[in-house]
């Protein structure tokens, strides 16, 4: 595999850029083309069925014509609310085949968050499924909806108009995604065409990406990542693998699928990578390299593991991957891995306070450039010209300010240092706490909060919630986690919150959170139980629930989310489930009834429905062989 690249280094500026003249091709045009020339290859393969390429193409193009009917243009935004699923690539093929960017949504995020994204990003038209059940928002005219496979459900069908496909620039919109802010409000990055074919083609050359790639989606739509994972094997004729939702949290079952499945190349988010640095691997596997990023890895790979890790970094500002290396294997943990050099077309610099080039090995703000930068803030030109700068040694391009502190290497790579605000990162996620202070102040018991991440890599870290009440008034830990999740996304509700009577101020008046006391289990705040318990059943199911949510008991009422739970939790749960009782729970079962009550009701309408259905012989057979008393 070549993984190396040309590059110019400018000391003067502080400078490092990778060039590469290939001519870029945009993607959905690329895709359109590996429907002609590849039609019955495999496109994507998950538990909804497998989809080739013309059946991609097609199902494609079918939403296309409805967009371009409705008329939607380059530069307008459709959004995209939908599981990892077919159905979620289809559509957003889609909508760059009708020239407009695509905004990713997750349908699981709460309601009033998913509604001020439509409106603040002045969605045209919402792509979603029925059973999601979202208002499009006054912003969004028309909604279309599409089944698990792709097909327009929508109330007609609509021919291809007049001018299809659509002409495309490579300066117009490709998608837009919005990450958190630190004004309390999240904010959509604009990335062009132009930023999106430079990522693909240089994938697809440095990772030697052919058709007979089996690669993987992993990653939630509104990661980044996501992005990364789909286009430059869709462009290559490859094949994208879609594993089961429960095997996302558990490294040996994914490593399992991922032998079984004989995938050559897949990204996985950094705290599960470091997981899967650490068990056992099989001598031969059909994985050549496994890509990571999101987080700062804090392990090198083990001497005899039988494919690469390449090391990724770049903000979403910056088309997902401004830097990349592959991580040499390495027993010492003194020392992180690095994280890389630019990738083809990309600048970076690393500069001072006053925007001057900073001596080699000398700690500095890293600021990217090239075609991967974004457009930038979707509706907020003051925060655009503040973090979207001029580079002071060529003014005819553009810098983002990265907030990132790094230093170079004596081989040319960067190390990470961290950063030079307070934004952190929890599973992949790039959070500003402000956000979340945002909302917790908004609750009419608290008059002051901060949010702090603890714990020192990425599986133990976790955000602790620091809060002093109004007035003296009570309130429950229920009461803050359900405020929150209606109004956060779930990997945004902090894990514990600690009262306090006052937070510790700097000289200046600014929290001081060094001195905020580390949360234990004397000082977080804990729910009182009111109800345990009682059938066999619940027993069962609360004993499953307890020991993975870190707490001695589980009330039968309480919440999921409110002791703590979020959708990765949620993958274990109902993995656990399934091997306690035999019963295959969607996922979604959990954010429906999210209780030790809700849960085993479900459980025992499965339980009864597969007796049901069973041969008197089988049920003698089972009965037999001695069933636990829940069932």
């Amino acid at each position: 595999m070549n993984l190396t690249k040309t590059l110019e280094h400018n000391t003067s500026s502080g400078g490092l850029v990778s060039v590469e003249s290939e001519r870029r091709k945009l993607v959905p045009e690329e895709v359109t083309l590996q429907g002609v020339l590849n039609p019955h290859a495999l496109a994507i393969a998950s538990n909804y069925g497998e989809v080739n390429y013309q059946e991609l193409n097609e199902r494609a193009d079918q939403l296309t014509n409805a967009l371009v009917s409705l008329g939607i243009k380059p530069n307008d935004v459709v959004a995209l609310c939908l599981q990892r699923s077919p159905a979620m690539l289809v559509g957003a093929l889609a909508i760059l085949k009708a020239g407009a960017a695509y905004l990713p949504l997750n349908p699981l995020d709460p309601a009033q968050r998913l509604s001020f994204l439509l409106e603040d990003a002045c969605a045209d038209v919402l792509i979603t499924s029925r059973q999601n059940k979202l208002e499009p928002g006054q912003s969004s005219r028309y909604v279309l909806y599409v089944d698990e496979l792709g097909h327009l459900l929508g109330p007609e069908k609509f021919a291809a108009p007049a001018g299809t496909p659509q002409t495309i620039a490579t300066s117009d919109l490709a998608y837009v995604i919005y990450t958190s802010g630190s004004t309390g409000q999240p904010k959509g990055v604009e990335i062009t065409h132009e930023g999106l074919s430079n990522l693909v083609q240089w994938h697809r050359k440095n990772f030697e990406v052919s058709s007979q790639d089996r690669a993987t989606q992993l990653a939630r739509i509104v990661f980044d990542a996501a992005v990364w994972e789909v286009w430059p094997y869709l462009v290559s004729g490859a094949s994208i693998h879609l594993p089961p939702e429960d095997l996302l949290n558990n490294p040996e079952a994914l490593r399992d699928w991922l032998v079984a499945q004989n995938i050559s190349i897949t990204f996985v988010p950094t705290p599960m990578t470091e997981r899967l640095l650490s068990i056992e691997w099989p001598a031969k596997t059909s994985l050549r390299a496994l890509l990571t990023g999101g987080d700062v890895l804090h392990r090198a790979p083990p001497v005899n593991l039988p494919f690469q890790i390449v090391n990724n970094y770049g903000p979403t500002e910056c088309t997902v991957v401004a830097t990349s290396c592959v991580v040499a294997p390495n027993g010492s943990t003194e020392q992180l891995p690095p994280i890389g050099t630019p990738i083809s077309n990309t600048r970076v610099r690393i500069f001072d306070t006053l925007l001057r080039p900073v001596p080699a090995g000398t700690p500095g703000e890293l600021y990217i450039g090239g075609p991967g930068v974004a457009r930038g803030y979707r509706n907020r030109p003051d925060l655009t010209v503040e973090k979207f700068i001029k580079d002071p040694f060529d003014p005819s391009e553009r810098l983002f300010r990265t907030g990132d502190l790094v230093q170079s290497l004596p081989n040319g790579q960067l190390a990470f240092l961290g950063r030079l605000d307070e934004q952190i990162k929890i599973r992949g996620f790039r959070i500003e706490p402000h956000e979340i202070i945002a909302v917790l102040d908004a609750h009419p018991a608290i008059a002051q909060s901060t949010v702090v991440v603890q714990g020192t890599n990425g599986e133990e870290r976790r955000l602790v919630a620091y809060f002093v009440s109004r007035n003296g008034s009570e309130v429950t830990l229920s009461q803050l986690r359900d405020f929150l999740t209606s109004r956060l996304p779930d990997y945004m509700v902090p894990a514990a919150f600690v009262r306090l009577e006052d937070l510790p101020l700097t000289t200046n008046g600014k929290v001081d959170r060094s001195a905020l006391p580390p949360a234990n289990e004397t000082n977080v705040l804990r729910d009182q139980i009111q109800a345990t318990p009682e059938s066999d059943l619940e027993k069962a199911v609360a004993g499953i629930l307890a020991p993975l949510l870190g707490v001695s008991q589980v009330d039968l009422n309480a919440n999921f989310f409110s002791l703590g739970g979020h959708s990765l939790l949620g993958t274990q749960l109902i993995a656990r489930l399934r091997d306690a009782f035999g019963v295959d729970l969607p996922l979604r079962s959990v954010f429906e009834a999210p209780t030790v009550a809700g849960l085993a009701a479900q459980i025992d309408r499965h339980l009864l429905a597969k007796l049901e259905n069973m041969s008197e012989a089988e049920a003698e057979r089972l009965l037999g062989a001695g069933l636990p008393a829940y069932v």
